[in-house]
């Protein structure tokens, strides 16, 4: 089903909120980051997904907040979606914490066809997605599904670079629990919203520093490098 807070990352209009967060009224916790990738393109950033950092690797990718990194489920090196990144980071100050990714299908999160066309106009041209929770075991459904929270990553090429609109839903599933918006906001605090889109957008900076040339680096058998000079 169609995910209906994210439709609008279809389409490079800008939105309410590109970057900052606000509480939806069913008490769910939105944060939104842009961060603008210089060199970068929507092939290079899905491919560092399925590239599956180790904690060395993941530590590059943000030398402040980044602990520990491992990978599960679904590793087949053509795509990231099946797998689950599981993590230990810090918070933009706030203590470490072990999470949960769970990479899915776009087409889980938005319109099957809304999604081609978008991809197929360049509208976007990367889309990483995610289910995400607290911990290294979160609650799941009997097929495996996490339950929890929401990530999307969406990207869009330009002659400069790549536009990444990054957007989480923090406990997506819990109002269907019976949880209220009040227990929402105890769950997740506002102050973890600051420090989450902080993160975000320092992480995403970071990333941008390195990976073109890490990207030419690991594809150099296939694509021969262009010297700068």
């Amino acid at each position: 089903m169609p995910i209906p807070e994210m439709v609008p990352l279809l389409d490079p209009t800008p939105l309410p909120i590109e970057t900052g967060y606000e509480r939806l009224p069913n008490g769910v916790l939105h944060v939104a980051a842009r961060t603008d990738m210089h060199g970068c393109t929507g092939e290079m950033f899905e491919w560092w997904f399925r590239w599956r950092c180790d904690t060395q690797k993941y530590i590059w990718w943000h030398p402040v907040d980044h602990v520990f990194s491992d990978w599960k489920g679904d590793l087949r090196p053509d795509t990231h979606v099946g797998s689950e990144h599981v993590v230990t980071e810090f918070f933009t100050g706030l203590p470490a914490a072990d999470l949960t990714i769970q990479f899915r299908d776009p087409n889980e999160f938005f319109d099957p066809q809304a999604y081609a066309a978008a991809r197929g106009s360049g509208a976007i041209t990367s889309a990483v997605v995610a289910r995400i929770n607290e911990g290294w075991d979160p609650p799941r459904a009997d097929d495996g599904t996490i339950f929890g929270g929401r990530m999307a990553h969406i990207g869009r090429d330009t002659d400069w670079g790549l536009v990444l609109r990054s957007h989480f839903f923090l406990g997506y599933d819990l109002p269907a629990t019976g949880a209220s918006p009040d227990e929402m906001a105890q769950i997740f605090p506002d102050e973890f919203g600051r420090a989450l889109l902080q993160h975000a957008y320092n992480e995403f900076t970071f990333l941008s520093r390195f990976l073109p040339s890490l990207y030419i680096a690991e594809h150099r058998d296939m694509v021969t490098p262009k010297v700068p000079w």
